[in-house]
């Protein structure tokens, strides 16, 4: 399994408060990410921008192919969209390892 550097899950959580309080953030997004919204919509916020930044890799990777962007550009999206799938990826298990905790529990 892959680490995370401490400093960017530090940040990741960050970011994840920030989305939950809705600070930082413009009239619209603060809607979709209230406190009632709950985990289900922060995960699909997360889901969203994997997409979105998924989608910049591959534009960038397309206008290399064609001449018109630089190697930085796309090494930089590439850079960015591993953090975010490590992320989701870290995310996940320790969802998953809660619910397995929660049926280890005795009733």
């Amino acid at each position: 399994m892959t680490s995370i550097p401490t400093n960017q899950a530090i940040q990741a959580y960050a970011q994840a408060a920030q989305a939950l309080s809705g600070n930082g953030q413009s009239g619209a997004q603060a809607a979709s990410t209230s406190p009632s919204d709950g985990f289900g919509a922060l995960i699909e916020q997360q889901a969203t921008n994997l997409v979105d930044e998924g989608r910049a890799f591959e534009a960038a990777g397309m206008d290399l192919v064609q001449g018109r962007a630089d190697v930085v550009d796309v090494v930089t999206a590439v850079a960015e969209t591993e953090v975010l799938l490590e992320t989701v990826v870290t995310v996940r298990d320790r969802v998953i390892q809660a619910y397995q905790e929660i049926l280890r529990m005795p009733i």
